[in-house]
C-alpha cells in the first residue's frame, strides 16, 4: 500500500494533467513569428497537444482568399515575398522546397510544424484535413488563429485572414478563436518578444476559463466563434472584459487614389457614444476584448421574419 503522502501527490498529478488536455491546431496570417512560437511554448507547457499550420509567407489582409501559391514546390510566382526572403517568413522553410509540408528550420522540425505557400484559409484547411488527421484521426478540440501581428477590431474584421481561418473552422461545427495583439510584438530577429509570451500566458488562461465551464462538452457552443483582441500596454496582470464587434471602429479601410495606388488606412479620433463603450475598438484599449462572433452569414431570426414579412406578396406559397 503506498503511503498516504504518496496517494495524495498521485492524486493532485493526476488532477493537474490530461484533464484539460486539448488537441489544438494553430494557425495565423503571419506564417512564423514571435506571437506563434511564444503561443506553441505555452500551450505545450500547459500540456496541450498542438499542431502548426500557417502560411508560408505574410498574407495579412487576405481574408478568406482559398488561394495557392505555388502547387508543387515554393516560387514567387505571385508572391514576391519568396524572393525577398529567399522562401517562407523567417527562413520556416527555403524556395524550391515542396509547395506544403513540414518547416526544415532548426529547432522547429519536430513534426508538430507545417507550412502552405497559400492563403491562411489554405493553411488552416491543410491543419484540418491533412496535419490533424495524420495527428489524431479527428478533427482538433479547437482551432486558435493568431496571434495577430496587429489588432482586428470592428468592420475591418471582414478582410482579416486570421478572422477568416475561424470562420473556415467554425463552418465545420469545430470551436474556433481569433487573437490579435498589438504590432509592436514584432520580432523577426529572434523571435522573442516578451510581448509575445505575455500574449500567449493570458491565451492559454483564457482557454483555461472556457475548458472549465465546458466540462466534457465542446469549447464553445455551436453557431459562436470568438475574436480576442489584446492591448498595446499589456501585462499579465491584464484583465479580460466583454466586448461586441460593436459599430465603433478603431479604423478603417480607405483607397489610396494616388501613386502608389493601394490601401489606405484611416484611424478614428473621434469619441465613442455611450452606446458603444462595450465595442471591441473601445475596450481593447486597456482590457483584453473578448466578442462573440457568428458564422457564416446566416441573419438571427428577427431579420429572417422581417424579410419574410417584407416581401410576402412575393414569396410563392
Amino acid at each position: 500500500m503506498l503511503p498516504r503522502l504518496a496517494v495524495s501527490a498521485a492524486m493532485a498529478l493526476g488532477l493537474a494533467s490530461p484533464a484539460f488536455a486539448l488537441n489544438i491546431v494553430l494557425s495565423n496570417d503571419d506564417g512564423l513569428t514571435s506571437n506563434l512560437k511564444a503561443l506553441y511554448d505555452a500551450l505545450k507547457g500547459a500540456g496541450h497537444d498542438v499542431v502548426v499550420s500557417v502560411p508560408c509567407t505574410g498574407q495579412s489582409g487576405r481574408g478568406a482568399g482559398i488561394v495557392m501559391y505555388s502547387t508543387a514546390t515554393i516560387e514567387a510566382t505571385s508572391d514576391p515575398q519568396v524572393t525577398a526572403k529567399g522562401g517562407c517568413h523567417n527562413g520556416a522553410a527555403p524556395a524550391g522546397a515542396p509547395a506544403v509540408g513540414p518547416f526544415t528550420k532548426a529547432g522547429y522540425t519536430n513534426g508538430d510544424f507545417f507550412y502552405v505557400h497559400g492563403t491562411p484559409v489554405m493553411a488552416t484547411l491543410y491543419g484540418l484535413d491533412v496535419a490533424a488527421k495524420n495527428r489524431w484521426g479527428k478533427a482538433p478540440d479547437v482551432v486558435l488563429s493568431g496571434p495577430n501581428e496587429g489588432q482586428n477590431l470592428g468592420a475591418i474584421i471582414n478582410s482579416s485572414g486570421t478572422v477568416s481561418n475561424v470562420q473556415a473552422a467554425g463552418a465545420r461545427d469545430i470551436p474556433a478563436i481569433a487573437l490579435s495583439a498589438d504590432g509592436d510584438t514584432t520580432d523577426n530577429t529572434g523571435l522573442a518578444n516578451p510581448k509575445s509570451a505575455i500574449v500567449a500566458q493570458l491565451t492559454v488562461k483564457l482557454l483555461d476559463a472556457l475548458k472549465a465551464k465546458a466540462g466534457t462538452g465542446p469549447l464553445l457552443p455551436a453557431g459562436v466563434a470568438l475574436n480576442v483582441n489584446f492591448p498595446k500596454e499589456i501585462a499579465a496582470g491584464t484583465p479580460f472584459a466583454f466586448s461586441r464587434i460593436g459599430t465603433f471602429n478603431a479604423y478603417g479601410l480607405t483607397f489610396n487614389n494616388a501613386v502608389p495606388y493601394g490601401l489606405g488606412i484611416a484611424m478614428n479620433t473621434g469619441a465613442p457614444t455611450a452606446a458603444q463603450r462595450e465595442d471591441e475598438s473601445v475596450v481593447y484599449r486597456s482590457k483584453v476584448a473578448v466578442s462573440a462572433m457568428q458564422l457564416g452569414f446566416e441573419h438571427r431570426p428577427a431579420g429572417q421574419e422581417w424579410l419574410r414579412l417584407r416581401l410576402r406578396d412575393l414569396f410563392a406559397e
